[in-house]
């Protein structure tokens, strides 16, 4: 069980943070050709889900999987959206992504008058107790499956 990366982008696409810890390949462009890349999928999947469900869905899309990884996906009511991304075993990371954003992203960032939630995040106290969450999760292992 592993957690592969993070990435928290702001209601316009632009990649606030990312890190990442058990990243085995990497995708061979850019970073910030893969943040593009990802907030695409990301608007794609949502809009595909919001129009293909038989249901009026309030939480919307959540995840998806591939045979390789889970991406695990939160969105905030101001538009912030969370996507980590971990192996297979992990089922539902929701709780996580939630605290995340109340416990560290609001309490660090938001709270901080020196931060700015407009560019990217650059707080050493967010970064480090960041890692130090992930890195006690339970499903985190420091030797990707």
């Amino acid at each position: 069980m592993t957690v592969h990366n993070l990435y928290i982008f702001d209601r316009n696409g632009n990649c606030l943070y990312y890190n990442e810890w058990n990243r085995k390949k990497q995708a061979g462009i850019s970073k910030e050709e893969e943040f593009k890349l990802m907030y695409g999928m990301l608007f794609s999947i949502r809009s595909f889900v919001s129009k293909m469900s038989p249901l009026d869905m309030k939480e919307g899309f959540l995840s998806f999987q591939t045979s390789k990884y889970r991406l695990h996906y939160y969105e905030t009511p101001s538009g912030l959206k969370f996507v980590l991304n971990t192996d297979l075993s992990v089922t539902n990371a929701r709780d996580t992504l939630q605290h995340i954003y109340s416990n560290l992203y609001v309490e660090l960032i938001v709270k901080n008058p020196v931060c700015t939630s407009t560019q990217t995040l650059e707080s050493e106290l967010f970064s480090s107790r960041l890692d130090a969450f992930i890195r006690a999760l339970p499903y985190y292992s420091p030797r990707a499956a």
